[in-house]
């Protein structure tokens, strides 16, 4: 038998368990959740996240190209005529972990209540995948997330290694005072 949870579908063959390419959730209102790539808009996404999400302002389009190539993309469509109008990003391995970034709602769209139903369908099919263990960082959102049962961290286990240039404060995304580089004295 083959276990069925939405519009998913579990196979297992040789021993290996495998997910359909395709995720997709219909709200009650008729907006859907997608997470077909051929569906997701990076030029709308790219917009977006380069001018006005703190976190990736001036990122280029090959950059968000590559970054939703690498990851699993969920887009939000609205009813009328299909326009894409949120976006998220899950980095992970489907078998353990997840890192949501990149969550995204049009500035015309927000108060639907969409980034709270697009963060709980993100955590519901990454959970039926049997990751149990999802991070994130934000901002300004904490409620929105708080509600779909995320709480904040331990930041004494977390550390980072981070390459951009400038560094780039994760709390803020603004740039940042670079420490002096370290010296060694014989």
């Amino acid at each position: 038998m083959w276990p069925y949870c939405g519009n998913w579908l579990l196979s297992r063959t040789g021993g290996r368990t495998s997910v359909a390419r395709v995720f997709t959730l219909t709200r009650d209102d008729g907006y859907l959740i997608s997470t077909d790539p051929d569906r997701l808009d990076l030029d709308l996404v790219h917009t977006w996240l380069s001018t006005d999400a703190y976190w990736a302002l001036g990122r280029d389009r090959e950059t968000v190209a590559r970054a939703f190539a690498g990851s699993l993309g969920f887009g939000v469509f609205r009813p009328v005529d299909g326009r894409q109008v949120a976006v998220a990003r899950v980095v992970t391995d489907r078998a353990t972990f997840a890192w949501l970034c990149d969550v995204y709602v049009d500035r015309a769209e927000r108060g639907r209540g969409l980034g709270i139903w697009l963060s709980g369908a993100v955590r519901d099919h990454l959970a039926a995948l049997g990751v149990r263990r999802i991070v994130l960082a934000t901002n300004d959102a904490h409620g929105v997330y708080a509600k779909v049962g995320f709480a904040p961290v331990r930041t004494d286990r977390l550390m980072e290694l981070d390459h951009r240039e400038p560094p780039v404060s994760p709390l803020t995304g603004k740039d940042q005072q670079a420490d002096p580089p370290l010296t060694v004295e014989a």
